[in-house]
């Protein structure tokens, strides 16, 4: 399970983090690698908390 950031940590919104998810990808047909897939699964993460309301988005 991905830790909480940190307190006082800028919290992004929904929309970067999911930009950030797309970026991962340089072509659909190209699969991720393990360090990828890792990274996918932390945004996504992150993207549930935001979308949740866990955490209020950065002034």
């Amino acid at each position: 399970m991905s830790p909480d950031p940190a307190p006082g940590a800028v919290v992004r919104s929904a929309a970067e983090v999911n930009a950030e998810i797309r970026a991962l990808w340089s072509h659909p047909a190209v699969p991720l690698t393990t360090l990828q897939r890792e990274e996918y699964a932390r945004l996504l993460a992150e993207l549930r908390r935001v979308e949740r309301g866990d955490m209020s988005t950065a002034a």
